[in-house]
């Protein structure tokens, strides 16, 4: 037998083993060609290293070995002939790619430099194939622009892009690079306007691509949707986020459904194909096997877009692509878009009260990514020192997406007055920053603030003063550092002596100045709120109830959240009583209670009771008067029992410790980002999340608890 058979023998042994999942059989394929002894010719080896680097990269740790395949790989291509430059391009490509897996984006910058100037430089006619590489070169580089924090440079690179992709007239390739560009737009915020028209032409590039083929564009519709909420929920326009966040829930649940149906037609055509494979069938029987075979090739053509040949190489149930090869562009994986879905749908929701459902979901997200981080090797006792360097941005992304659902399941526990609940949540978070503090180092001012917010809903003021402070010195976030500071304001409110009072105001009068400079208006909400607050403090009475008022109008209108409306009606009521109002105040406390009740907030509704009970006295009303301080008192047992469980839990002091977390040496840990930025082609960083926005401050409660989140810090990459 000769060589080349041999090399042929080798490599369809190799592709055969990768379509039935067999990674390491096909590896060991390649590279017995490389190590058979005798001299391959320049392209049989040049070929086999190219294969074998991209499964190396795809399917194991094994960068380094990757790395000198593809650096011999373009060694032996030196001076490439015209015929041999998609090699040479499609080597570039997969070095610069290896260089972005291990963190080092100069050499992945100056290696994708070279690309595109030798493509430039090439003879290759400016055809398809000739723009299909340039759009690939740029989108690479303007990930690598953005991981280094250069966003123009980033939106030059996908302009280029863009530029190719519409000489290709290949709308879906346009809604590729139009999407990016509003990723990093939403990353930098430099001008609202720009973003805007990004906005804008996202929603034009998505109606441009014909409507049979959008089906087939599934991994575009999940990252133009995701990327529009992501900007509704910034401006805090949730009426149109939560539009998007039902389309995106309804394609995840018909995604779900069809890729069932795709393993199943792909298990049925398996068997036929095995029994077409053999030889003991009559005629007949033959042929209704055949007549079946091309019954489940056209069913899953119709589903997938792709004949059945290519379905067990691309994955269909693990893969939401955005550009065709040699992009090849996978924003996220298919798990993480849907745990961003599930996320998405507990933001709009929390604030709407829906309580239930919000459960439901941070439970189904938190089991995906539980159940991804375990395929990760993360399970117990696993540390940052203990991740292999290809696994760091996908480790990332799920430890992040984790402290988020666990994040908002505090803010509902604390909401509903489960501080037990809230406490283990919370004891999660900080287990979770311990052992990977350099990946989770976003994460820790979020901590220190929730620790707060619990010690706040606690009746723990000094403690909850002292960690809004450090959580406003852990973030470079102008928001995030003023939120917090109202925070802080709050509990020194709630002390209630002279020096509190002036420590709360020197706390709310900088933010107060500029809190019309924020994106949105959720930061001015609380900000106006607890400024009333201090005015009442001071028997400014008429000119908190017209701040007041200004505040309930927006967060009734814009922000919809109804433990923020709960709470300013509660205020409101209370101003109205003082004034002497008692018809506004009777109906606007019964309004607010009502409100209360439907969040199950027990503080607040204590709150509204006890203002009511003072009304009824004040108005004679005897009867109503006994009959509300008997439920008012009924509350205050159910939440002093509460408090009394918290306050014995073994967590509690901990919790409440004026201390920062320790986090114990991790050994000259050389990682050197956490969440470096795209898995492949565009992803450029998960916008927000990662600095996602999430909803207005919420409970200030008879204690002036607040237990909402508020928008995260940018994490330094």
């Amino acid at each position: 037998m000769g060589m080349e058979a041999v090399v042929e023998g080798l490599w369809a042994l190799a592709e055969e083993a990768e379509l039935h999942h067999d990674y390491g059989g096909a590896v060991k394929c390649l590279e017995a060609v490389l190590q058979c002894g005798a001299s391959l010719l320049p392209l049989v080896e040049i070929r086999t290293r190219l294969r074998l680097a991209s499964l190396l990269l795809s399917r194991s740790h094994n960068l380094n070995h990757a790395k000198s395949h593809l650096e011999r790989t373009l060694l032996l291509l030196g001076p490439a002939p015209p015929s041999a430059l998609p090699l040479k391009f499609r080597a570039h490509s997969l070095l610069a790619h290896c260089y972005h897996l291990v963190g080092a984006i100069p050499p992945q910058k100056h290696i994708l430099l070279r690309a595109l100037q030798l493509l430039h430089q090439s003879s290759l006619p400016s055809g398809a194939a000739s723009l299909l590489w340039s759009c690939n070169f740029h989108s690479q580089l303007a990930s690598a622009l953005a991981i280094e924090g250069d966003y123009p440079g980033a939106l030059a690179a996908l302009a280029s892009g863009l530029a190719a992709a519409s000489e290709l007239r290949r709308p879906e390739l346009q809604m590729f690079f139009a999407a990016s560009a509003l990723h990093v737009h939403l990353l930098h915020w430099d001008d609202p306007s720009s973003v805007d028209a990004a906005v804008r032409r996202c929603s034009e590039f998505w109606d441009s691509i014909p409507i049979d083929q959008r089906r087939h564009c599934l991994g575009l519709f999940f990252y133009n949707e995701l990327l529009q909420t992501f900007f509704l929920l910034r401006i805090c326009d949730y009426k149109s986020a939560s539009q998007h966040v039902e389309k995106l829930d309804a394609a995840m649940k018909d995604n779900v459904q069809k890729v069932n149906v795709v393993k199943r037609l792909v298990g049925e055509l398996d068997a036929v194909n095995r029994s077409l494979s053999q030889s003991n069938f009559q005629r007949r029987e033959r042929l209704l096997l055949c007549e079946k075979q091309a019954q489940l090739q056209e069913q899953l053509k119709a589903l997938t877009g792709l004949d059945s040949d290519h379905l067990s190489s691309w994955e269909f149930e693990d893969k939401l692509l955005l550009a065709p090869p040699p992009l090849d562009g996978e924003w996220l994986p298919r798990s993480a878009v849907f745990a961003l879905v599930d996320l998405m749908v507990v933001m709009v929701g929390r604030p709407k009260g829906v309580f239930k459902e919000c459960g439901r979901r941070i439970q189904s997200g938190l089991q995906l990514i539980h159940e991804e981080l375990v395929k990760l090797g993360i399970n117990h006792g696993v540390r940052e020192v203990d991740l292999q360097h290809s696994s760091i941005w996908m480790s990332g992304l799920y430890l992040m997406l984790l402290m988020q659902f666990l994040e908002n399941k505090v803010a509902v526990e604390l909401t509903r007055s489960e501080f037990v609940e809230a406490q283990e949540a919370l004891v999660q978070m900080k287990n979770w920053f311990v052992h990977f503090p350099t990946i989770l180092q976003g994460c820790e001012s979020i901590i220190e603030m929730l620790r707060g917010q619990y010690a706040h809903s606690v009746g723990c003021f000094h403690e909850a003063a002292f960690h809004f402070i450090e959580a406003s010195k852990l973030t470079e976030s102008k928001s995030m550092q003023s939120m917090c500071q109202v925070y802080a304001a709050v509990s020194y409110i709630c002390i209630g002596d002279a020096e509190s009072s002036s420590q709360a105001l020197d706390l709310v009068g900088p933010v107060f100045r500029i809190m019309d400079s924020f994106v949105g208006v959720r930061e001015k909400t609380c900000i106006v709120f607890v400024y009333g607050l201090l005015l009442m403090r001071q028997h400014n009475l008429q000119e908190a109830r017209i701040r007041l008022a200004s505040g309930l109008k927006i967060a009734h209108q814009q922000l919809g959240n109804i433990q923020l409306v709960s709470q300013y009606l509660t205020i409101l009521g209370t101003l109205a009583l003082q004034l002497h109002d008692t018809g506004q105040a009777r109906e606007i406390l019964k309004s607010s209670l009502t409100l209360a009740k439907t969040l199950y907030d027990i503080p607040t509704q204590i709150w509204v009771l006890s203002v009511l009970t003072a009304l009824y006295r004040e108005v004679g009303e005897r009867g109503n008067e006994m009959e509300n301080s008997e439920y008012e008192r009924r509350k205050e047992d159910d939440l002093q029992k509460r408090l009394s469980e918290a306050h014995s839990c073994t967590h509690h002091l901990d919790l409440i410790e004026k201390a920062r977390i320790k986090v114990l040496p991790l050994h000259e840990l050389a990682i050197k980002r956490a969440i470096a930025g795209p898995s492949t082609k565009a992803d450029l960083d998960i916008p927000e999340s990662i600095d996602l926005p999430t909803p207005p401050p919420a409970a200030l409660s008879s204690r002036l608890r607040d237990i909402d989140s508020v928008k995260r810090g940018k994490k330094k990459i």
